[in-house]
């Protein structure tokens, strides 16, 4: 077009004429809101519920292509009634005219019911490299790991806002997390999260409280002592009590501690004072105070109190290769134990009288032979 003007080939038009530069335009447009939950095809889109990305009509794709944007797509959603504003990315373009559907965690933010009229336009965030959460309820400190389970769920949500309270779903139970702070901080007070390393950060859950880790000793140090108290073994009625007579000798050593410092007292006069001795009675063993001061368990040469019957360890495998040792020894001495058989019969004879001559008498032949010579 510029062919006539020998100055201006080769050149871009916009750098004599600044007014055709290309400057990014806005999209605004307002919709009937709706949860995800109403659409046709819900049940498909059940895992786009708990995320940050939300539903538009076709038309709106038609004017964005039309118009010069930045990419990633980012919009900012704000009710005209109540004056809240968040902000997300898109993730199809399939509602119906006129229409667009949220997650429900985000027309809680807005405080806007289904059917509510919204404006929706395009914005620019910063990309976030921090983020501090706040769990709205206890239950979030019983994820084994809660940072896995973050990084996962935040793969759903293009952009993250001020106050504004997302929704995880993670084992079939909802979490809801509040954005406490962002950084780098801006004036739309939201940032991207899409191709960035953002560090987080987790403030104290909703609810919860700190406990007293002073008292919790002092009441398991309480709770091993009465545990302790009351074992079977220090009552006497455990095995190995009975067994060394622990309530008898117990109760002697109470009777000694008694009579402990039982000297005769004098007047300053130099009389005497006749004081009768009480017999000590013996101390039953279901009546034994362990409350005072521990006494000395002194036992018999040879025994050792366990407060249990010991029973010698036995190793399976060793007592199984044992049996199987004994059994393999009787088999062996059983192999082999019939009665042996000829394969040639022997003839007996049915006469077995003495008085029976036989037919050749059997001469012993001479020692020496004598020839006569003459």
């Amino acid at each position: 077009m510029f062919s006539g003007f020998p100055e201006f080939s080769g050149h871009n038009p916009s750098s004599f004429f600044p007014q055709m530069v290309q400057i990014p335009q806005t999209f605004e447009e307002h919709f009937r809101c709706y949860p995800i939950t109403m659409m046709k095809d819900a049940s498909n889109k059940s895992i786009s519920n708990y995320g940050g990305k939300i539903f538009l009509p076709q038309s709106a794709l038609h004017k964005l292509t039309m118009l010069n944007i930045r990419y990633p797509m980012l919009f900012k959603l704000s009710s005209t009634n109540t004056g809240k504003y968040t902000h997300s990315g898109v993730l199809e373009f399939t509602a119906d005219e006129g229409r667009c559907y949220l997650p429900e965690w985000m027309m809680n933010t807005l405080e806007i019911s289904a059917g509510a009229v919204i404006r929706i336009e395009t914005t620019d965030l910063p990309q976030g490299n921090f983020v501090k959460l706040e769990p709205q309820s206890t239950d979030f400190l019983e994820i084994s790991d809660p940072k896995a389970v973050l990084e996962n769920a935040l793969r759903n949500f293009t952009t993250l806002t001020v106050n504004d309270i997302i929704e995880l779903n993670y084992n079939n139970h909802i979490y809801k997390i509040k954005i406490l702070e962002i950084k780098p901080e801006s004036s739309t007070h939201g940032i991207c999260v899409i191709e960035t390393d953002l560090v987080t950060d987790f403030a104290t859950p909703v609810g919860y409280v700190e406990p007293d880790y002073e008292k919790l000793k002092e009441e398991n140090a309480k709770r091993k002592i009465e545990e302790a108290l009351n074992a079977p073994s220090l009552k006497g009625k455990g095995t190995m009590a009975r067994q060394i007579n622990y309530s008898s000798m117990l109760s002697n050593v109470t009777n000694e501690a008694i009579n402990k410092f039982s000297g005769s007292g004098a007047k300053l006069s130099g009389k005497k004072i006749q004081e009768e001795i009480k017999p000590v009675e013996e101390v039953k063993s279901e009546e034994i105070d362990l409350s005072g001061p521990p006494k000395p368990l002194q036992l018999p040469e040879g025994y050792l109190f366990f407060g249990f019957p010991v029973v010698p360890y036995v190793d399976e495998f060793e007592e199984a290769e044992r049996k199987q040792k004994e059994e393999d020894e009787g088999k062996k001495k059983i192999v082999f134990q019939g009665q042996g058989q000829n394969l040639r019969s022997t003839k007996k004879r049915k006469d077995k009288s003495k008085a029976h001559t036989p037919v050749k008498n059997k001469v012993r032949s001479p020692d020496a032979i004598i020839i006569d010579s003459d």
